[in-house]
């Protein structure tokens, strides 16, 4: 079933969500008539930080006008010529609109595809219990959010009515004010005026100016009465600002920023930036006109001084709604695409920044500039407690300043930096038993602009996740384990970057989980049996019961810094080289169930030793790094096969070579499981053809020695036998091929 068939069936706020996706950037009507066509394309194949891809988005901006211009053709009836000008108008603004910046429309795409993803994918979980508790409560937290937009709508829209008629009523009172200092010159005016005209004249004056100042003074204390209302109004309405910025910054943005943390691990994509960003839009609006109208109040009382704390009162209120549109801008400086958390030095890597409140806040009018830094953990503590920090930089960073671009498309102002380089790190002393592969540092991202024609000045800064640097891919596990750690156990608000030195096991079942489907891009994770393998391991325990373990604790030393007894290797370097093996060379094989893996030698041996001979099972190494190897009924082990060994034979091949192998634990003939992957053998003539220029190419066969040669009158191994069959495969692999011809048997 297609994604859109299944983003159609959505209901409720997922609904709501998925329609929000679309606008003038990209029209729901052609997701709709191309959704086909869309789903088809290549759009992950295109490389967005990478300028030279533009190339390959321009032909797919073209092929895209060119599918809607001849779906507009093809339209007819009453009812498709509305249509067709409809799809043909599409496709000449998405042209108009992307032409000279392809890779937007390509960004756009992915966004929406990888959010219609996501939201199927949790409307599929509802079919559980939690799953649907889960959406409820998203459901009702959305709606809250949204009934709270509602509320402060009505809310700005009352105090700017009240303003109005404040505004007015001062004028009013302003004009009479003046026709009472009019009057008072007209009776100061009568002094020089013969006694009784002065008299004449002076008690209609008096009078008047009696009523009007009996009317100013009245008129004064409506006016400071409306002035206390309006204040008393904006507290009310600065609280449900607080109130609904804690909710969207303190929780919807860290948890947007905890679930792109987990996607290091390999967790589902963050998305709901978009969503986030129109409501960080919807504050910002409201916050800059709540802050005008108190503005406008202040000037309004600088206008016509009243006795009163009117003044302080604002001024105050003033200051605090300031306060709340610098938390909101300093707070939306966000890092939407993260640079790598293994960073090598001398090696090419991207990320990218975003200011939510960019475009409502008009910063894109005089685009700023942006800097990334790497600094060590020490400097980002002293960065999150505002204290100064040591100038001197941990590295250097290459191409490390971009200016941010407003996309108008999609309404985001972002700086793409796409070619950073680390070409030097400073490190700092190390404690104890700490590597270099456990030291972390972080990208600091830094900015400043003004708002409202430079009334306010902001420096923002944010800090990546924390990355680990290194020189040489061998180096490379132990980074990853030091980020996988962190990603998975690190808590929101931390001193940078404190994680617990011990954890749970199921919590590093669930992260260790996560890792392995997201390297092997499959929804087949470990198995209890396999998180079972996994304890046994770590612990040294011989326990098969789950239960054993839920209570226990793994440390960092325990997972990464102390190698296994017996062993030259770590539990993560271990379980890291059979990630590396699977992703690389095993991953169907795995997917089809075909690979037990996480079984020990003397389980291997229980579990075939009630089945018929010729039955094999796949399992990892025990002592090899990324290693797997065939145990089967009489043999028992081979010697593991490594990438190494794959890159020359496939496993499916090596398994279709060796007769001996019949049946796959349980009960599958071999060739119903592997047929598919063999390597199709070459026939007789093509042989002959392809030796006319007089090389024939060789073939590599795998043997090993017939089991009844290496078997004693018991079933035993033979002990005097010179070669073990381990050694015999290996010694095998290493002949020179040129003797091993085509249609030959070794």
């Amino acid at each position: 079933m297609s994604l859109w068939i299944q983003a159609q069936q959505l209901q409720g706020e997922a609904l709501h969500q998925m329609q929000a996706l679309y606008g003038q950037h990209f029209p729901i009507e052609v997701r709709h008539y191309l959704a086909q066509w869309i789903e088809s394309q290549p759009w992950d194949s295109v490389e967005l930080d990478n300028p030279a891809e533009e190339a390959k988005a321009k032909r797919l901006l073209d092929n895209l006008v060119g599918e809607l211009q001849k779906k507009a053709q093809v339209q007819g009836g009453e009812d498709g010529f509305l249509l067709k000008i409809k799809l043909g108008h599409y496709a000449t603004t998405l042209k108009s609109t992307y032409d000279r910046c392809p890779l937007e429309l390509v960004r756009c795409i992915k966004q929406i595809l990888q959010s219609e993803q996501r939201l199927v994918q949790e409307a599929t979980n509802v079919s559980s219990g939690n799953g649907l508790q889960a959406m409820d409560t998203l459901s009702q937290r959305h709606q809250q959010i949204n009934q709270a937009f509602e509320e402060l709508r009505l809310a700005t829209q009352e105090t700017e009515n009240e303003l109005r008629k404040l505004q007015h009523s001062q004028e009013y009172f302003i004009i009479q004010y003046q026709e009472n200092l009019r009057i008072q010159a007209q009776l100061s005016s009568l002094s020089s005026l013969p006694a009784a005209e002065r008299s004449q004249r002076e008690t209609p004056l008096q009078s008047k100016r009696a009523t009007v100042e009996a009317w100013l003074t009245r008129e004064a204390s409506t006016l400071q009465k409306y002035r206390l209302d309006l204040a008393e109004q904006h507290q009310k309405t600065l609280a449900l600002l607080r109130k609904q910025q804690t909710l969207i910054l303190d929780e919807e943005l860290i948890q947007w920023k905890r679930r792109q943390q987990l996607a290091g691990n390999g967790g589902q994509h963050e998305g709901g930036l978009d969503i986030l960003q129109s409501w960080c839009e919807k504050l910002a609006d409201l916050i800059w006109q709540n802050r005008q109208q108190i503005r406008r109040c202040e000037h309004l009382t600088q206008q016509l001084p009243l006795p009163g704390p009117m003044e302080e009162l604002l001024r105050k209120l003033n200051a605090d709604i300031t306060d709340v549109i610098s938390a909101l801008v300093t707070s939306t400086f966000i890092i939407e695409k993260q640079p790598p958390q293994v960073l090598k030095t001398q090696t090419k890597f991207a990320a990218t920044v975003r200011l939510l409140v960019g475009g409502k806040l008009n910063v894109h009018m005089s685009p700023p500039q942006v800097k990334a830094a790497i600094v060590s953990e020490q400097q980002a503590k002293a960065l999150v407690k505002n204290e100064s920090t040591n100038s001197e930089s941990s590295g250097e960073i290459l191409n490390n300043n971009c200016v941010m671009e407003y996309h108008q498309a999609t309404g985001t102002l972002s700086a793409h930096f796409r070619n950073m380089s680390l070409k030097r790190i400073k490190r700092s002393d190390r404690r104890g038993a700490e590597s270099v592969t456990e030291e972390k540092f972080t990208i600091l991202f830094e900015s400043q602009f003004s708002v409202g024609g430079n009334e306010l000045g902001f420096h923002v800064k944010t800090m990546s996740l924390p990355v680990v640097v290194i020189v040489h891919g061998s180096q490379d596990n132990n980074a990853t384990a030091t980020v996988l750690w962190d990603n998975a156990f690190a808590e929101p608000g931390r001193v940078p970057f404190v994680v617990p030195d011990k954890v749970m096991w199921p919590q590093i079942c669930e992260a260790l989980d996560m890792k392995y489907k997201a390297e092997m891009h499959t929804t087949r994770g470990l198995t209890e049996d396999n998180l079972v393998f996994l304890a046994q391991k770590a612990f040294t325990s011989s326990s098969n019961n789950p239960e054993d373990y839920h209570s226990m604790t793994i440390s960092w030393a325990q997972f990464n810094r102390e190698n296994l007894p017996g062993r030259s290797f770590t539990f993560w370097q271990w379980f890291d080289g059979v990630v590396e093996l699977m992703k690389k060379h095993l991953k169907p094989h795995w997917n089809d169930g075909a690979i037990l893996g996480f079984v020990n030698k003397q389980q291997a041996q229980d579990m075939l030793l009630s089945k018929p001979n010729g039955t094999f099972l796949l399992r990892f190494s025990d002592s090899e790094i990324g290693g797997i190897t065939i145990a089967w009924r009489l043999v028992w082990n081979l010697l593991p096969y490594t990438t190494k060994d794959f890159s020359i034979r496939s496993l499916a091949d090596r398994i279709s070579d060796l007769n001996h192998l019949v049946y796959l634990y349980p009960d599958r003939p071999k060739d119903e499981v592997f047929a598919k992957y063999y390597t199709p053998p070459l026939c007789t003539s093509c042989v002959a053809a392809k030796a006319v220029d007089g090389y024939v190419k060789p073939e590599i066969k795998q043997v090993v020695p017939e089991a009844d040669n290496i078997l004693d009158a018991e079933g035993e191994f033979d002990l005097d036998y010179p070669m073990d069959v381990a050694r015999h495969v290996e010694e095998l692999l290493r002949r020179p091929v040129v003797n091993q011809w085509s249609g030959q048997q070794s």
